[in-house]
């Protein structure tokens, strides 16, 4: 058997080049296609229907209390999807901090980012096949799509640190989550234009149709604009090379070490808890909003696309906007002051009229305005807290509970559903994420976590 040889790669790499950042902040732009068309707008809606066939409901129907039996569970067929995403969860956490590992011991980042992506977007476009009653084909792609899809994000946010100094990567960052909040929603306004151009009133197998196609536009689009930053992106000498022994192996070995070094330091592993506590609230509402808005709201697949595009186009505004505002204040005390605002935004979600579109447009705007900043920030404070040449395995446990792939939230927001029958109720279960994680995030001595980890803090936090 070879021996595995750790090699520490010294010197100091090149600085960053504009056209590097704008292939960086175009991974964003490619994504976010599949955030906003797939996990935010259509998929719910779509594999909710599908299974709701193949639980004997018929297709069009107000309500259903059908089940279905993937592997012989009981299952409610509004639970299915809620079920599925706390499922990849739980894959992940296998799959994600092993592809951080790897990366951050090759010199061939890209060629792991353009991996991940390409099968995410693969897996996206065969949804075209999820025909009929087929909802566990569709699951099975959605597992396959969204595993990929966390895994190619940590590859690419190892990148950052590389991208700015510790003053920089605030601005990075929200540049990065503003372009692609401004990709994802000019691929949701070519679906708007579809959906509103093509869909035949009460004709429900049109739209459960046109659905279908635009997932498959975002897994086109997904890999398309991968291209770019696959093109301008640099390679850059791993923090420490393997000689001699098999990456993947050697991947996880280095996990483990990295596993058991993380009592080293507590602070960072703190603000990694509060994060994913969170963070886990904002994923559950991104991935669950359209779901609300159709069984429990009434309402129809065009005002909910609208929404999500008014909530795209000012979450362009919002990153940039909390990102200027972090720089007079701190990226820090921003995060908190957004958590807030995000408490705020579920207890006006509880109290909106069913059949209403307005009031439901108006609370879209409120989340558009914090939500970019929220996740750009946390993004760029992470970076600080995570020890030189490890960004990739601290990104993958940051990904667990990013872009959609939270766990305990949706994992609630199906029990509740399938004990009440109640979509307001589930809603309500999510404040406590949002509390907790305000608590958790509040109590990090957030300067001398970014010095205990060996790093240089920004001016203002």
């Amino acid at each position: 058997m070879a021996e595995t040889v750790s090699v520490s790669v010294t010197g100091t790499p090149p600085p960053s080049t504009r056209r590097e950042r704008t292939g960086w902040y175009f991974y964003d732009w490619a994504m976010s296609a599949f955030s906003t068309t797939v996990i935010t707008v259509f998929l719910g809606p779509f594999l909710t229907t599908v299974t709701e066939l193949a639980a004997g409901c018929e297709l069009g129907a107000d309500t259903c209390s059908g089940y279905v039996y993937p592997l012989g569970i009981k299952v409610a067929a509004g639970s299915y999807f809620p079920y599925l995403v706390s499922l990849s969860v739980f894959l992940t956490v296998f799959v994600l901090p092993v592809t951080g590992a790897i990366a951050d011991r090759s010199a061939h980042k890209k060629r792991l980012l353009a991996g991940a992506a390409f099968v995410g977007a693969a897996a996206t476009i065969a949804m075209f096949f999820v025909t009929g009653d087929r909802y566990l084909l569709g699951g099975v792609l959605f597992l396959i799509a969204n595993i990929a899809f966390g895994a190619s994000v940590v590859v690419y946010n190892s990148f950052l640190p590389q991208l700015g100094g510790p003053d920089d990567r605030d601005g990075i960052s929200s540049r990065g989550w503003a372009l692609g909040y401004l990709g994802g929603g000019l691929l949701l306004a070519v679906n708007l234009v579809v959906v509103t151009m093509f869909s035949v009133e009460g004709d429900p197998q049109r739209t459960l149709d046109l659905a279908r196609w635009s997932i498959v536009s975002a897994g086109v689009w997904w890999a398309a604009f991968t291209l770019v930053p696959l093109r301008w992106l640099r390679e850059r000498p791993a923090a420490e090379a393997s000689v001699g022994g098999n990456l993947l192996t050697d991947g996880f070995r280095q996990l483990g070490r990295t596993v058991r070094g993380l009592k080293a330091y507590p602070l960072t592993l703190f603000f990694l808890l509060a994060f994913l506590v969170f963070n886990d609230g904002i994923q559950t509402v991104i991935a669950l909003a359209s779901q609300y808005g159709t069984e429990e709201l009434r309402l129809e697949q065009t005002t909910l696309i609208v929404t999500i595009l008014l909530v795209q186009f000012l979450a362009f505004g919002g990153a940039l906007l909390l990102g200027a505002l972090a720089k007079r204040i701190g990226a820090w005390k921003t995060v908190l002051l957004s958590l807030v605002l995000w408490t705020v935004v579920i207890l006006a979600a509880f109290r909106l009229p069913a059949e209403a579109p307005v009031p439901f447009m108006i609370l879209g705007a409120g989340i558009g305005l914090v939500l970019g900043g929220s996740q750009a920030l946390s993004r760029s404070l992470f970076s600080q807290l995570i020890p030189a040449g490890k960004e990739g395995e601290y990104y993958g446990f940051y990904e667990i509970s990013d872009k959609g792939t939270s766990w305990l939230g949706p994992l609630a927001f199906g029990l509740v559903f399938q004990l009440t029958n109640s979509y307001r109720v589930g809603l309500v279960s999510l404040l406590i994420f949002f509390v907790v994680g305000f608590v958790l995030l509040l109590a990090v001595p957030i300067r001398r976590a970014i010095v205990a980890a060996g790093n240089t803090p920004p001016r203002v936090l």
